[in-house]
């Protein structure tokens, strides 16, 4: 019987992360380094493992993702959000307490621009 494998897109902030959620037991591989390595704060590695622990499947899938913009928060932010939608197109059942907990939404939160007469930086004269 082949694994099944779910690949999805997640985004907050300026950070985008694309995820592949494979249906057998594994580790988390972050851009090709383990999860330690990429995310040494605990507080960050519980954001992204939240939405395993909400459905209780922690443990009982592998996931290879790759991160990039942003800032280490957004990033974490942004896997959370990959992770959530690949598990609901597996398994279903999730979808209700994901989508309660607010995983499934995109935070569309982003910094603030400058005001136009800051733009080409201090006029000189």
């Amino acid at each position: 019987m082949a694994v099944a494998t779910q690949y999805a897109t997640g985004r907050r902030k300026c950070a985008i992360a694309r995820a592949w959620v494979t249906g057998r037991a594994g580790d988390i591989t972050i851009n090709d380094q383990p999860i330690e390595k990429v995310f040494p704060r605990l507080t960050l590695r519980q954001i992204i493992q939240f939405p395993l622990e909400i459905g209780g499947v922690v443990g009982q899938y592998s996931i290879k993702a790759t991160v990039h913009g942003g800032g280490p928060t957004g990033q974490a932010g942004a896997l959370r959000h990959a992770i959530a939608r690949a598990l609901v197109v597996l398994n279903q059942p999730l979808r209700a307490p994901l989508k309660k907990e607010g995983l499934l939404t995109r935070d569309s939160r982003e910094a603030p621009g400058l005001p136009f007469f800051c733009v080409g930086g201090m006029s000189e004269g």
